[in-house]
């Protein structure tokens, strides 16, 4: 029988680059035309995002925020070393990456031995000219996948009723999407190298939203994602699967939640802070169940669109409460971000 560790992390680009771009999204946000005047003006912010940006746009601040977030991956990442998995399900989501106008799926399975990656790749949302490990953009690298778990996890889920597809290679993209290297760039933060085979899990997160960064009113809206209560009882479906096969598994659920810049209500220039705290107060206390009644279009007034990642690993963790390896609030860098680890389950 298998046994599983579950862990919920970010891949916000901020942790790649210098803490000086960490606010990188603020600037660009507050030099756009579309930005109500008003909120161009860091006067007329909510007052703990003033404080976070305080004098020094948001230096002090950046430094707090990486600091709390690397510990969480840091210890993550000893709980991974620690439990020694043959391989690694990473639910994440594809931002027009890979998956295009021709084919947008609700979930895809990556079953590929080998993955294409370009970990170093500079972000379109940030400004940084360089990162943090001064690594040149341009690198492709090779990391390990699973094709037989891959193609294992998508035909069992197949036959439980869960139609998702499998990809045997990448379609538009050259390398695989930022979800998932980012998820792998950030655990192997400190360089000692990831002998961990990966199998990326596709979810389609986005989904009416795909398109969010196309204000030219040429595009159709694109295929709803996947609702949450689908997406929870995939994962649970997955965790049975896995806890039925001879393998030893982590599931990762990678996303920050509440995104700044998908959330209208506020002018699209800093999340919903009190949303995520409420979600965070039902994952520390065990109670994440409840996200299966979520609704999608609650989610896309929150900005929380990603939160799908994690319903996927709540679903998988149901009945676990979990370990808060960091929990870092914030305004201005984009996103309030999590990482959690739960008890190894067999």
């Amino acid at each position: 029988m298998g046994e599983i560790l579950g862990i919920g992390c970010t891949h916000a680009p901020m942790l790649q680059f210098p803490d000086e771009n960490m606010a990188d999204i603020v600037r660009r946000y507050i030099k756009n035309e579309r930005m109500p005047a008003k909120m161009r003006d860091p006067r007329n912010w909510p007052a703990p995002m003033q404080e976070e940006w305080s004098n020094d746009e948001g230096l002090s601040a950046a430094r707090r925020h990486r600091a709390e977030l690397l510990k969480g991956f840091r210890a993550a990442r000893a709980k991974l070393d620690e439990f020694k998995p043959d391989f690694i399900v990473i639910w994440g989501d594809d931002q027009y990456e890979n998956f295009h106008e021709d084919l947008v799926p609700p979930f895809s399975v990556y079953a590929m031995d080998s993955i294409p990656t370009a970990p170093f790749k500079m972000s379109r949302v940030m400004l940084a000219t360089r990162n943090v490990w001064n690594e040149p953009p341009d690198q492709i690298i090779d990391i390990p996948g699973h094709k037989q778990a891959g193609l294992f996890l998508a035909e069992q889920l197949i036959n439980s009723g869960f139609d998702v597809a499998c990809s045997f290679e990448l379609h538009h993209a050259k390398t695989i999407g930022h979800a998932f290297i980012r998820t792998v760039l950030f655990l192997d933060y400190d360089r000692r190298g990831f002998p961990y085979p990966v199998v990326p899990f596709h979810v389609n997160c986005y989904g009416k939203d795909l398109w969010w960064n196309k204000h030219d009113g040429s595009q159709l809206p694109a295929p709803p994602a996947p609702p949450p209560w689908r997406c929870y009882d995939l994962g649970k479906q997955a965790a049975r699967i896995l806890r039925a096969s001879p393998w030893r598994v982590a599931v990762i659920g990678s996303s920050s939640w509440s995104h700044g810049f998908l959330t209208k209500k506020n002018y699209e220039l800093y999340p919903d802070v009190e949303a995520d705290r409420a979600r965070f107060a039902e994952l520390a206390n065990g109670e994440f169940g409840k996200w299966r009644d979520l609704d999608t279009e609650q989610l896309r007034d929150s900005g929380q669109q990603e939160m799908l990642n994690w319903l996927c690993l709540a679903g998988a963790m149901e009945g676990l409460r979990p370990e808060v390896l960091a929990y870092s609030e914030t305004y201005i860098f984009n996103s309030t971000k999590t990482v959690v680890a739960f008890p190894v389950a067999a």
